[in-house]
């Protein structure tokens, strides 16, 4: 494994590097008027939020798997070019939404003046408050007519789910338009580090999806089943003319997948994204929302022989008969989050009960909060790595969510 490949076949085969933020300043720059703009229910108390991702951290680094930080990746991207930089500010500055663009170059002033590349950076993930810069010249009209929002520049709160931004599919990257413009920003930190990062750029390098196509993808959306099988949500982050570029892409490069699975979900946040409703534990175990059992609506994109082209069947059936169907098994364990419809698997989906993250197969990281779910799952013979989510959970993603896999090691049945 060199230091800058990529490559991932399964949801399941032993994770060996993966990437994360440690939550930051960002999030005391959340506000209960702010809450709904950047995406958020609740607002985490981050000296807890951190032990608690430190402790996600931990037990990565102790099965053997290298965490990388998004904010100490692109530090290192932009440190070692000063045009890059200044490019890569021009890029985050266009897309931060800035009303008056006079106060562009002050703002960017402000940043370049930092000195410390890494300080910079944790700035620009934390926001910049209107109190920070003293903008000189006159006062304009939208001046005070924005005087009352407290941000220059808003923070990026959602960054610490690093699931989002891209997927690494196979040997090659779906690189994501964000549905919404509050998380845009996410993706070119992702870009920047993919294309020019000493340990990661590669002109060998494919990207299945870019960040400036016209459709939305998200990566909470996208699971790998298989060598040969990929299931993303069509969802209210996932539009369906994404999967048919993103299924062009794939099956004419010579990858193995040979099958595309779009399901289906309701838009509605309990189902945010297909990851908080159904994740993979094992070659036939899955975790999942009771209410996604079915009968279900699936697109299946079939790759034609020798060829990129592909065609499209309606499938109604049962979450369990596609998975038999399309990964070819005899027979699959659906374990409902909570146990089954109710108030357990109300309140633990709420907490991303079924938002697990296998390091290997038959082993997860879950959020400790969900003991009931957490119960089941142990004796379905599942070996668990509980991590405390109290202020983590208040997000609204689980420990998929806050994780991007690098690299995972194949595996052959």
């Amino acid at each position: 494994m060199s230091s800058h490949s990529l490559q991932v076949y399964s949801e399941i085969g032993p994770l060996k590097r993966v990437l994360l933020h440690r939550p930051g300043e960002e999030i005391e720059n959340l506000t209960p008027e702010l809450m709904r703009r950047l995406l958020f229910d609740d607002i985490p108390y981050l000296k807890i939020a951190r032990q608690e991702h430190d402790a996600f951290a931990d037990i990565f680094r102790k099965n053997n798997v290298e965490v990388a930080y998004v904010e100490d990746l692109i530090g290192e991207t932009l440190s070692q070019d000063k045009a890059l930089c200044n490019a890569f500010l021009d890029e985050f500055l266009d897309e931060s939404g800035i009303k008056n663009k006079n106060q562009v170059g002050r703002i960017k002033s402000f940043l370049l003046e930092m000195g410390d590349t890494r300080q910079m950076i944790d700035k620009m993930i934390a926001g910049i408050r209107r109190e920070e810069i003293h903008m000189t010249g006159g006062t304009t009209l939208l001046d005070m007519i924005e005087s009352d929002y407290p941000f220059l520049i808003d923070p990026m709160p959602n960054l610490y789910f690093t699931r989002d931004p891209f997927a690494v599919i196979g040997s090659g990257v779906c690189l994501n338009h964000m549905r919404t413009v509050t998380r845009r920003r996410e993706t070119l930190f992702s870009e920047y580090i993919l294309k020019y990062h000493p340990d990661y750029q590669s002109e060998h390098l494919p990207f299945w999806y870019d960040r400036r196509q016209e459709f939305s993808i998200e990566g909470g959306d996208i699971l790998v089943l298989s060598e040969r099988v990929i299931a993303v949500g069509v969802s209210e982050r996932t539009e369906p003319d994404a999967i048919e570029t993103l299924a062009k892409n794939i099956f004419s490069d010579g990858q193995p997948f040979d099958t595309i699975l779009a399901f289906v979900i309701p838009k509605m946040r309990a189902f945010m994204h297909l990851d908080t409703v159904f994740t993979m534990v094992d070659h036939d175990v899955f975790t999942i929302h009771p209410e996604i059992e079915g009968p279900l609506t699936v697109y299946s994109l079939t790759r034609e022989k020798d060829s990129g082209h592909y065609h499209i069947e309606k499938e109604t059936y049962t979450l369990e008969d596609v998975l038999k169907k399309h990964l070819e098994l005899d027979s699959v364990r659906l374990i409902r989050c909570g146990g089954r419809s109710g108030i357990d698997a109300g309140r633990e989906q709420w907490n991303d009960g079924s938002n697990t993250l296998a390091i290997a197969p038959g082993e997860v990281i879950v959020y400790a909060r969900n003991h009931v779910t957490n119960k089941i799952l142990e004796s379905e013979g599942i070996k668990l790595h509980e991590i405390p989510s109290s202020e983590l959970s208040r997000g609204r993603g689980g420990p998929r969510c806050m994780s991007l896999p690098l690299y995972r090691e194949r595996i052959r049945r």
